[in-house]
């Protein structure tokens, strides 16, 4: 089978990891996969490439031009689309995220899966692609129920599925208790405001006895993450933090922290770090947001605060990292064994595949 991945960037981010994991077990299939994205990150390199204009646009919220801009294109994306298909043969049109997947319906090409990464939060984003769907009759995957709900009533039930993301194991950490002092605490993943740095170094300057650690960089040309980003060095002026800009060693930098934080804002998905730090051993404190309920249990594989509020956050890190170490232990161990059983990058392979051979096997989708 030939499979034909649409990415709205070729950047390195969470989506775009989740499809680069996934095609070693393409390639033992002996189905081949070609990608066709905007832009000219390094992230998908390894896949036979086609460019594919679109955009740019502002990532997150859209401003009325780009929406204008977007309608505009349309036509002429479906087509370019349409195009590359017929050149490497298509078999199947793999969606990575929402941006392209109306074009993607209005092309002709069928079966279309649409991976769907991220919550919707705009009304007219959650209204296109569930029209784009319903026009396509695409197979929907969301990555947790509730990056799911809002598209439920689009999609017939037996074309729907959630997968969470799945990953190898980590390095093995030195657990908390018996490391040296001083205590590290950190975030990991791209920077931006409804990641939550800036909140996170406003806890750090109410805490005293520990070091701190931001790793990470602005992706997909936000101009705003951008701004966001230049501003956090004069939030932490005067604190013992490390900036480690984005590093690829995810599971080294995890590694060296006592405590991963998730500051996330409400419509966060699942997040791919946490599960980073569940294979890796590292307890977790996340903001009760999105879908990181549905893989952290508080007190049981991590630790929920209901806001990310510099203060909530602050009580909670010293709370936890001054209490009985065992605590964190327990915790960190009890996450492992959940990703063990339920977030390994076998599993997910495997539960994609099995969407992907039901597709192969099901002429027009």
């Amino acid at each position: 089978m030939n499979i034909l991945f649409l990415d709205q960037f070729s950047d390195l981010g969470g989506a775009q990891r989740c499809l680069l994991d996934l095609q070693p077990a393409l390639r033992d299939r002996g189905w081949k996969s070609y990608i066709a994205a905007p832009g000219d990150g390094p992230s998908l390199r390894e896949m036979e490439a086609a460019p594919i204009r679109c955009g740019p646009y502002a990532a997150g919220h859209k401003t009325p031009g780009d929406v204008l801009r977007f309608a505009l294109e349309l036509p002429r994306l479906s087509r370019e689309i349409a195009a590359i298909a017929r050149r490497v043969q298509a078999d199947l049109l793999y969606v990575n995220g929402p941006r392209l997947l109306p074009a993607a319906a209005l092309s002709g090409v069928r079966p279309i899966l649409f991976h769907c990464h991220s919550y919707l939060p705009q009304r007219y984003a959650r209204w296109l692609a569930g029209a784009a769907v319903r026009r396509s009759g695409a197979t929907v995957v969301a990555s947790c129920w509730s990056v799911a709900r809002p598209l439920a009533r689009f999609v017939d039930p037996t074309r729907f599925h959630v997968v969470y993301t799945g990953l190898a194991p980590g390095l093995p950490v030195v657990p908390t208790g018996q490391r040296p002092a001083p205590p590290r605490v950190g975030t990991i993943g791209r920077v931006a405001p409804e990641k939550g740095q800036a909140e996170f170094l406003r806890a750090a300057r109410m805490l005293g006895g520990f070091r701190f650690v931001v790793c990470g960089a602005p992706l997909f040309g936000d101009p705003a993450a951008r701004r966001y980003a230049d501003a956090l060095p004069s939030i932490a002026e005067g604190l013992p933090v490390e900036f480690l800009g984005w590093r690829t060693d995810v599971s080294s930098v995890m590694a060296g922290l006592d405590l991963l934080v998730v500051p996330s804002a409400p419509h966060e998905g699942t997040t791919r770090v946490i599960f980073e730090a569940f294979a890796a051993g590292v307890p977790v404190l996340a903001t009760r947001a999105g879908g990181i309920p549905e893989i952290v249990a508080d007190g049981e594989t991590g630790f929920l605060v209901d806001s990310r509020d510099p203060r909530v956050l602050a009580d909670r890190i010293q709370a936890l990292l001054s209490g009985p170490p065992e605590v964190l232990r327990g915790v960190a161990g009890r996450a492992q064994d959940a990703w063990r059983e339920r977030y390994t990058l076998d599993l997910y392979q495997r539960n994609m595949l099995r969407i992907l051979d039901h597709l192969s096997y099901s002429p027009g989708g």
